[in-house]
């Protein structure tokens, strides 16, 4: 029991505890800045933040006809909104894993499919955001110094993402009776079949390119929000960079360590530190308000069985063999 909590609880009073030390250090500065917002510029950024939902669910869609899955815009956007609902709370990404018992439940599908569908959807993500980082870092580093893990944090991803499609393009020739293997081989298959054709790779990488575009105005949104000009570049870079870091689950939904990522890239250009943490802090919090209405709003367009599978995430009662059995 006390190690499900704490596999919770500990990650949380992380997020927490970084949040917090980032406001305790300018909270003298805090309400001076507030007073100056630009209220409508936060209702464009949450607006623009809907925008990005209804991008991801088309390119989810596509993704699950590739698989030969059927379903609307409405469900795949719900599919997403619930388990990045989860996301905010279980630690480590787990809040993925309800998406396939929804693809299970709603059209049969199998747990591999389920599975392939989210790696396709975040190997795209990581790939096209590091792109996006890539460009933009040109045009920063003719402004400003950037620390060398930034470029590392941005090249890495981009490797990763070639060796992981040099093992797509390898697979086929993988032949074994280990059950594991055959599992692997079969996820490997599928993600092959969404992503590895010329219709797929445009589609896919544009959409990416183009979400990621459209959260980075939410946060430019945000920046206006304080009267602050930051060039366009660096925004995005800090986006890239928050993002990346977030990547690694070290707490819920990339809490506090997203805001001090975006932070420390902000004050790169000169942003005064409150006003550099209030955006990073606003702009996340925006992005996880939005991502939690859209969740519950889903939680009651999918049905009420949909509880039971988020009550099912928390208690880690997704079995392991449930990732590749049917």
């Amino acid at each position: 029991m006390w190690k499900k909590a704490s596999a919770i609880v500990i990650p949380t009073l992380i997020a927490i505890g970084i949040v917090g030390y980032m406001l305790y250090r300018v909270w003298d500065d805090l309400l001076l800045t507030l007073e100056h917002a630009v209220i409508p510029f936060l209702f464009a950024a949450v607006g623009i933040c809907v925008v990005a939902w209804v991008l991801r669910g088309f390119r989810y869609r596509f993704i699950l006809n590739g698989l030969d899955i059927r379903e609307s815009l409405g469900f795949s956007i719900a599919c997403i909104f619930v388990s990045q609902t989860a996301n905010l709370i279980i630690p480590a990404r787990l809040g993925d894993f309800v998406r396939m018992l929804i693809l299970k439940h709603e059209d049969d599908a199998t747990y591999s499919q389920g599975f392939s569908s989210i790696v396709v959807e975040r190997v795209f993500d990581i790939i096209m955001i590091a792109v996006l980082g890539a460009v933009a870092l040109p045009f920063v580093l003719a402004v400003l110094d950037v620390p060398d893990w930034f470029i590392t944090v941005i090249i890495v991803p981009l490797a990763a993402g070639g060796v992981f499609f040099a093992v797509l393009l390898w697979s086929g020739r993988l032949k074994s009776e280990n059950r594991i293997v055959v599992a692997i081989q079969r996820m490997l298959d599928e993600v092959k079949q969404v992503s590895l054709n010329p219709r797929a790779l445009l589609t896919l990488g544009g959409s990416s390119l183009l979400i990621w575009l459209v959260d980075v105005l939410v946060c430019y949104a945000v920046v206006l929000m304080f009267r602050e000009s930051v060039p366009f570049a660096i925004v995005v870079l800090a986006i890239v960079i928050g993002n990346l870091v977030k990547a690694v689950p070290i707490t819920p939904g990339g809490v506090g360590t997203y805001e001090l990522a975006l932070a420390l890239t902000l004050g790169l250009a000169g942003t005064p530190v409150a006003t550099a943490t209030l955006i990073a802090v606003i702009d996340h919090l925006v992005k996880n308000l939005v991502t939690l209405v859209g969740g519950v709003g889903s939680i009651y367009y999918l049905g009420n069985w949909s509880m039971d599978l988020l009550r099912k995430a928390f208690s880690r009662e997704i079995e392991k063999e449930e990732t590749f059995g049917r």
